[in-house]
């Protein structure tokens, strides 16, 4: 198994990234506001920002839009640890907001605290026990310390939850990450199977089709890849998505697809061809 880097995303979108696969947690916010960070110019100027703040925070003055800027402007200052403590006050201040909670999991671990996002992310799943990025950040968790079965056991229970005793739209996204993770632990006949499964479930959704092709290319097997986008763009009747799908066929260097919908006879299924299980 390859090992698993800093910050990896997990296909839980669709596996392709011109259909915009889903990051991990929070990271796009981080991310954002380091991208988007203070230049030479304006640093000083936003340091003076945050010393005002932190005064007024600690007066008790500090209004809740004054509390969000300070943490914006020390994420963003990549003062991250500091971010810290104030982050957690909020969440605790307001047990509603789950994304405060995430966040909060999400700086520990990108400050190398994993027992601690851990415990972020149990204290978030023990209210909200399917909650997709929860789940996913907590995956990449176990992933990274060596716990790949404790990760496939707890999404096995969460898409079991999700698709009895009727199936209910969340299971798409938890299958979605539960062959993400099968995929990371070597295990690609099995990641191949859930997102057979998956396509089965969903007939009307790309993305489990979508996310199968990846893995096909992936392998180098680009006939069997090739095959698994028709299908896909078979099932759709939105023109837009149809042409989604064929910009990321011609992304990976294949012919135009044929299929339905494309004035040529029907590809066969996609656990039909090349690279099945």
């Amino acid at each position: 198994m390859p090992p698993v880097s800093s910050r990896r995303a997990l296909w839980l979108g669709s596996g392709v990234a011109a259909l915009a696969a889903a990051s991990l947690g929070l990271g796009w916010w981080l991310g954002q506001l380091h991208s988007a960070g203070p230049g030479k110019g304006n640093r000083p100027g936003l340091e003076r920002d945050v010393a005002q703040l932190v005064g007024r925070m600690e007066k008790g003055e500090a209004s809740p839009v004054e509390q969000q800027r300070l943490l914006e402007l020390l994420v963003a200052l990549n003062r991250r640890a500091e971010a810290i403590p104030l982050l957690e006050r909020l969440a605790d201040q307001a047990p509603q907001r789950w994304q405060l909670r995430l966040l909060l999991a999400e700086l520990r671990r990108d400050q190398n605290d994993r027992p601690g996002a851990e415990r972020e992310l149990r204290q978030l799943l023990s209210a909200r026990p399917d909650q997709i990025e929860g789940l996913q950040l907590l995956a990449l968790i176990q992933l990274e310390t060596g716990r790949a079965a404790e990760a496939q056991a707890q999404l096995e229970r969460a898409l079991k939850r999700a698709s009895e005793p009727s199936l209910k739209p969340a299971a798409l996204s938890i299958g979605l990450l539960l062959a993400q993770v099968h995929q990371w632990a070597g295990q690609a006949a099995r990641a191949d199977a859930q997102l057979l499964e998956l396509a089965g479930r969903f007939v009307d959704d790309p993305r489990p089709l979508l996310a199968r092709a990846l893995l096909q290319k992936e392998r180098g097997d680009l006939a069997a890849a090739q095959q698994t986008l028709a299908e896909a763009r078979g099932r759709q009747s939105n023109t837009a998505v149809q042409q989604q799908i064929e910009r990321v066929a011609a992304a990976w260097g294949m012919e135009t697809l044929k299929g339905p919908g494309s004035g040529s006879s029907p590809a066969p299924p996609a656990g039909a061809g090349a690279g099945s299980p």
